[in-house]
């Protein structure tokens, strides 16, 4: 009772009460990210690892679920989807029915896409015919830790089941199905089972991040809980607790190398 009370005390009141799978709740949650200027520079700084990831080729960078976000301003050639028809997006698309040639794209990059996808299989699968050899899934999604697991669990409106057998959430809407630790099933738990599924795929690197900033951002549902002049004090204090990341980061920044047809 004190959580829930807590909650819609915090909860942002541009987007209170409206429901996930409208397109307007993604419209507005842009607006909180640009009016929101703690939040705004998580992004930017989120945007800014995903250009030092992209790899030294040429071909069209595909954005996944963009309608939030503002990625196009660092990318300029981005080709920003979603499945929401929302303004200032390139093209409306199905994450798992990529319309994108063989060996074409240089990159598919997202933020909180891949935990709400239905059918994760499809997706990587689709991922590695439209990517070229060397092209690259770079994404920023939910980790699970020990912080993260008390925060997911009482604190965020998402679903947070590490213990799922299946990869994958309910068909539901695009936002509303959800479960912020798929990534962490996917990539940590089951990577064996990645790697033997997804040969032609190669998990570069995965990079903890944020244990604290995006809690205390308040997110895209919250009101922020700390002034954005605090922002570089608290990014200096997360740089301190890097080595028990393992234990208290909230979001991980995961590369895929497409190593061969």
């Amino acid at each position: 009772m004190v959580l829930r009370t807590l909650k819609r005390i915090l909860a942002h009141p541009l987007t209170r009460d409206l429901n996930l799978d409208d397109p307007r709740t993604t419209a507005l949650r842009q607006r909180i990210i640009r009016e929101n200027r703690f939040l705004e520079k998580l992004y930017v700084e989120w945007y800014k690892s995903i250009v030092r990831s992209l790899p030294d080729t040429e071909g069209p960078i595909v954005e996944l679920g963009a309608g939030a976000g503002f990625m196009k301003e660092y990318i300029p050639e981005l080709i920003a989807s979603d499945k929401l028809i929302v303004p200032e997006i390139s093209i409306g698309l199905d994450a798992h029915q990529l319309p994108f040639d063989k060996g074409r794209l240089k990159a598919i990059v997202m933020i909180d896409v891949l935990h709400h996808l239905s059918r994760p299989h499809i997706f990587f699968s689709d991922a590695a015919e439209c990517l070229k050899t060397g092209g690259v899934i770079i994404m920023i999604e939910p980790w699970v830790s020990g912080w993260s697991r008390f925060v997911y669990r009482r604190l965020h409106h998402e679903p947070f089941d590490p213990d799922i057998s299946d990869w994958g959430v309910p068909e539901r809407g695009p936002l509303s199905g959800a479960n912020s630790a798929m990534p962490w099933v996917i990539f940590e738990r089951d990577l064996p089972i990645f790697v033997k599924e997804f040969p032609q795929l190669k998990v570069n690197s995965i990079k903890l991040l944020t244990p604290f900033r995006y809690f205390l951002s308040g997110g895209v549902s919250f009101r922020p809980l700390m002034p954005a002049w605090s922002f570089d004090t608290f990014r200096r204090f997360e740089n301190i607790l890097k080595p028990w990341f393992r234990h208290l980061a909230m979001f991980a920044q995961i590369k895929i190398v497409k190593v061969k047809n």
